[in-house]
């Protein structure tokens, strides 16, 4: 039987549920905006999310933000739980060694999706959160993550979006992006110095890969610009090293993905 393309209403509303998502809330005319929708087409869809308790729509002006089934749904997934449970100890234990928020992330696509996080002690520190997603290309741990694929893959993935400058420093080319994936194959490590967000600086390593756990996921330190001395990045490197091996061997799995 010949496979079908998607259901172009089923693809609008996944589509209204991950904007909203990444957006935090948006106004009715933004979101039609967003998703090019038709005003009573794009009514009939938030509608039907707002009665089956995918979306809320709140305040004045009317804002949609997720609603409880959309929570709800999200609790029962556990595809990265184990991961999550066995390495929260050793962020916990990264965050008393070097005093800097400590990160757990997965990839997606081409962005990382952060499902652990340890915040810094110091009131200065970056604002992250689970669940957030951000542009692997521009922070050190996706960057640590796109390093596990092939090279192939990681060149279609790069290729196939516009990928933004976030800071001058940002690298967009593909082909240089694809020699920085080859250092962080080389060193064991990735860096984001400035190139997300000016002021912030991160290192982040490989911990897990598609083959091995169905997951590529990588942890991080990162710290403002401020917080970093002569040693950045190196002196971060074994702790942060030692505490991905663990991890790994926690798990079962062989060997060390960082050299």
């Amino acid at each position: 039987m010949a496979s079908r393309g998607p259901v172009k209403s089923a693809d609008r509303a996944l589509a209204a549920v991950e904007l909203v998502a990444e957006r935090g809330s948006m106004t009715f005319a933004e979101v039609l905006a967003a998703l090019q929708l038709p005003r009573s087409s794009g009514h009939g869809l938030l509608t039907t999310l707002v009665d089956s308790g995918w979306l809320e729509l709140q305040g004045e002006p009317r804002r949609y933000r997720l609603g409880l089934r959309s929570w709800q749904v999200g609790q029962r997934y556990d595809g990265h739980q184990l991961l999550l449970d066995t390495a929260l100890p050793f962020l916990d234990r990264l965050v008393a060694e070097t005093g800097e928020t400590a990160q757990l992330a997965r990839l997606d696509g081409i962005e990382n999706v952060y499902i652990g996080i340890r915040l810094s002690p110091h009131p200065m520190r970056m604002a992250s959160s689970v669940g957030m997603r951000l542009h692997a290309h521009a922070t050190g741990i996706g960057k640590a993550l796109l390093s596990v694929l092939d090279p192939e893959d990681a060149r279609r993935r790069l290729s196939a979006v516009v990928l933004p400058r976030l800071t001058p420093r940002t690298v967009t080319d593909v082909d240089e992006l694809l020699r920085v994936l080859e250092r962080v194959r080389l060193t064991g490590f990735a860096t984001d110095d400035e190139e997300f967000v000016e002021g912030c600086r991160c290192i982040a390593v490989p911990l897990t890969t598609e083959a091995e756990t169905g997951i590529a996921s990588a942890v991080s330190v990162t710290m403002p610009t401020s917080r970093t001395g002569e040693r950045w990045p190196h002196g971060l490197y074994a702790p942060l090293r030692a505490a991905a091996q663990e991890v790994r061997e926690q798990l079962g799995l062989a060997g060390s993905l960082s050299p």
